[in-house]
C-alpha cells in the first residue's frame, strides 16, 4: 500500500527511517516505487550496525537504495525536496526527523508507521513546526494497517505561506468559490473545505 502511494504521488525524493531489527517490507515496496517514478530512495539509519543489516536484507531482495548513517540533524541537512517521507514511531528521534525534513515546494506525503491502534496519535501540526511553519496539513488520516499507520498530506509552501491559524477562516478564490479553513483544536490538523 505504501509503495503504491509513493508511485501514485510520483515521488521523486522518497526518504525512510529504519533501525536494526526492523522489517524491510516497506523498504522493498519503496524501492520498487522508486523504479517506477525514476526518483531517489534514501534510507536513514542511526548507526553502522543498522546500515549493515539493512544493506544485507535489501541486497537479498535485489534492491540497492541509498543509505545514510547518522543523527537526524546531520543527515536531514543533506536532503532537500522530500516529497514522500516514512518514519517509524518506534524510533525516539522520529519527531526530529519530521521537523528537520526539507519538504518539496510542491507538497509532500508524510507517513508514521507503528503508531498503535488508538486514535491518531501523531500531532502533525506540532511536528511540522506549529504556528510558525509555512506548511499546513491539508489532510491526515489514521489507518489500522499493520501496527498502525498515520498519514498526512502537507501543502506546498505557497499554499499556506505565512497565514495565521484560526479555528476557522475563509478565503475567496479566483473563481468566486469560497474556501473554509478549519483547524481541529485537538489534533492540530488543518482541513480545507470548498463551498
Amino acid at each position: 500500500m505504501v509503495s503504491a502511494m509513493a508511485a501514485g504521488w510520483n515521488a521523486q525524493v522518497i526518504v525512510e527511517t529504519w533501525s536494526q531489527g526492523g522489517l524491510i517490507a516497506t523498504s522493498v515496496g519503496l524501492a520498487i516505487a522508486r523504479r517506477h517514478t525514476g526518483g531517489r530512495h534514501v534510507c536513514i539509519v542511526p548507526d553502522e550496525r543498522s546500515r549493515s543489516e539493512y544493506a544485507a536484507s535489501m541486497g537479498e531482495a535485489g534492491m540497492l537504495p541509498e543509505i545514510m548513517v547518522g543523527e537526524p540533524e546531520e543527515v536531514m541537512a543533506e536532503l532537500t525536496g522530500i516529497d514522500f517521507l516514512v518514519v517509524d514511531s518506534r524510533r525516539k528521534d522520529f519527531p526530529r526527523v519530521l521537523r528537520l525534513a526539507k519538504l518539496s515546494n510542491n507538497g509532500a506525503v508524510l507517513l508514521c508507521k507503528n503508531t498503535g491502534f488508538s486514535l491518531s496519535s501523531v500531532k502533525w501540526w506540532n511536528l511540522l513546526g506549529g504556528h510558525g511553519s509555512s506548511r499546513g496539513v491539508v489532510r491526515s488520516v489514521f489507518l489500522p494497517v499493520g501496527k498502525g499507520l498515520d498519514m498526512a498530506h502537507v501543502s506546498s509552501s505557497a499554499t499556506t505561506g505565512g497565514t495565521s491559524v484560526n479555528s476557522q477562516s475563509s478565503v475567496r478564490g479566483n473563481n468566486g468559490k469560497r474556501w473554509i479553513k478549519h483547524v481541529d483544536q485537538r489534533s492540530g490538523d488543518v482541513h480545507y473545505i470548498r463551498t
